[in-house]
């Protein structure tokens, strides 16, 4: 818990699924955590399960509210030292029905919200001499999957984006990866579900059986798992691990 105790956490998408379980784990290790999302009412439900932990609302795609975001945090609980981009959105479209304003949507979230999340971030870091980047990317940074080209566009994308920030920062006492989830037990993956029963006809135990089918140990990654890696990463231990894409997949990747 020493290693944590007292840092300021920051973790974008924290309200639901895998930034909540972040959120709980780095929290009960001693960091003060400041969860951000669009919607406050979920931010403030998982605040409300752990004292260190307290919910601003904000748009990662939105530069301007993302700063004032951070200036808030920071008066509230001082510089942040480790930033958790875990904000993110996965919609399925065929290439060919894909529009602009999809393909620019998923962009957005998915790839620019983690740069100006770490735009935001980085200054603090680096006058302080010590600072983790950390995106919640996806095997998708990794591996292509049909009918979420853009999804995974953005996802290589922050791939590359992790490689060479950490070169940028390597001797700044900062290092920057990416954990990259295979399909997660989260309310992401019902929409999924939902979106396969609906132009499938498949019923919700075959749909589910159909994503989980891709990890050879034939399951679905669990938040607190993702969360685990994420606590690793944050140690000291972990100081000369920087520029990479860690599969957290059962073996996909």
């Amino acid at each position: 818990m020493a290693e944590l105790s007292g840092k300021h956490v920051l973790v974008t998408g924290g309200g639901t699924g895998v930034g909540r379980e972040i959120a709980l784990r780095l929290a009960k290790e001693g960091a003060r955590v400041t969860i951000t999302g669009r919607r406050q009412y979920p931010l403030d439900e998982v605040a409300s399960e752990q004292d260190a932990i307290s919910g601003i609302a904000a748009d990662v795609t939105d530069l301007s509210s993302l700063n004032a975001m951070v200036r808030q945090a920071t008066e509230d609980k001082g510089d942040i030292s480790i930033t958790i981009a875990n904000a993110g959105s996965a919609e399925s479209v065929p290439f060919g029905k894909m529009t602009a304003a999809d393909w620019q949507a998923a962009l957005a979230i998915n790839l620019t919200g983690v740069f100006n999340t770490y735009q935001a971030t980085v200054p603090a870091m680096e006058k302080a001499g010590w600072g983790r980047l950390i995106s919640v990317a996806s095997t998708a940074g990794l591996k292509g999957y049909s009918y979420v080209s853009a999804y995974c566009a953005a996802k290589h994308g922050v791939i590359g984006l992790t490689r060479s920030l950490a070169l940028e920062l390597a001797r700044k006492g900062i290092t920057v990866n990416a954990v990259c989830p295979g399909f997660t037990e989260t309310p992401m993956l019902e929409r999924s579900v939902d979106n396969i029963m609906e132009k499938t006809g498949m019923d919700r135990e075959a749909a589910r059986k159909a994503l989980s089918s891709t990890n050879p140990m034939g399951r679905f990654i669990q938040p607190e798992e993702i969360a685990g890696t994420i606590l690793w990463l944050c140690r000291k231990s972990a100081g000369s691990v920087t520029g990479q894409a860690i599969s957290v997949s059962g073996g996909e990747v």
